[in-house]
């Protein structure tokens, strides 16, 4: 619908907002009418909470509608750290497990001010690659990228780091095993004060306490926080014992749970790859070789998850 105007001093300002006395009281109004041409129009519609769109990779831009004052943000994370495949020996007495990559730092419904009009940037954070190096006693993944937000008018929003690489180090086939250390969690930084109070009115019409929102990961307003550790099932004792990868670290608080780590059993599996933010998870080792029936090898660790950003406009009142 086209924008109205109204002459106020003289001038003409756009309305972003209208009222009528209704029983000796000022309410506001939804709709507003007026005939043209013998025919009743919609002249004015108070803003209504638009739908929630995602970005899930890359760097972009977009712009705050007309009449938006502010910006939820019902999820949002940095990419999660890579596992890293597990380690087997010969003659070193014991097993490898593949340690899982750390998560992002986490939004889940916050709510920012914003200018009408103003270019939004975003860039969403990449997971980590597993490591897999060919070195099976020397190993690391790779960090998870960084989410960010911030307006051309509003300035920085927020960065959310993502979760670090696991890795292993200073094995050898004769000893010492591989010591190994998880991925840790991304640091969050949040730069903009959050909106706390006020309504808005959403997408039925009805108006709703900006305080209610709870439909984000974590499920309770106002809610960020850093990345969390990834697993790190270590080392087991004698030559040939079968041990799991390692979980990838779960991010949102716990509530999107990270890549599961390899199997031992039979042929073995590959760890996970992580998802929204989360951690990938580690690699096993000693793993049954189709072709013979003795214990063998290992698996690789896997990627973690990307970041993202969910997020509608909202006019507060």
């Amino acid at each position: 619908m086209a924008n109205t105007y109204g002459k106020v001093s003289g001038t003409f300002e756009e309305i972003e907002n209208a009222y009528g006395k209704v029983s000796g009281v000022w309410k506001e109004a939804d709709e507003i009418y007026g005939k043209v041409s013998g025919v009743w129009k919609l002249v004015f519609s108070a803003f209504e909470a638009t739908s929630f769109a995602t970005v899930s990779s890359g760097s972009g831009t977009f712009t705050v509608p007309a009449q938006a004052n502010a910006i939820h943000i019902q999820a949002a994370v940095g990419g999660g750290g890579g596992g890293v495949k597990g380690a087997d020996y010969d003659k070193a007495g014991g097993e490898s497990s593949g340690a899982g990559g750390g998560s992002g730092s986490f939004i889940s419904d916050k709510v920012f001010s914003v200018t009408a009009g103003e270019t939004i940037s975003y860039g969403v954070g990449a997971g980590g690659a597993p490591g897999n190096q060919s070195n099976q006693y020397n190993v690391s993944g790779s960090s998870g990228a960084s989410t960010t937000l911030s307006g051309s008018s509003v300035g920085a929003i927020f960065t959310l780091g993502g979760g670090s690489g696991s890795s292993g180090s200073n094995g050898s086939v004769k000893g010492p095993l591989r010591s190994n250390s998880p991925g840790t969690g991304g640091s969050a930084t949040i730069n903009a004060s959050a909106v706390t109070s006020g309504t808005f009115r959403d997408s039925s019409g009805a108006t709703v306490n900006v305080s209610s929102l709870n439909s984000g990961p974590v499920g309770t307003f106002n809610q960020s926080g850093n990345g969390a550790t990834g697993g790190n099932n270590g080392n087991c004792g004698g030559d040939n014992c079968r041990i799991a990868g390692s979980t990838g670290a779960s991010s949102y608080s716990g509530n999107v749970a990270g890549g599961s780590g390899g199997s031992s059993s039979g042929g073995g599996t590959n760890g996970s790859v992580g998802t929204r933010g989360s951690g990938g998870g580690g690699g096993s080792a000693q793993v049954t070789a189709s072709s013979s029936p003795t214990n063998t090898g290992r698996t690789d660790g896997a990627s973690g998850g990307s970041g993202e950003v969910q997020y509608r406009f909202l006019r507060i009142q």
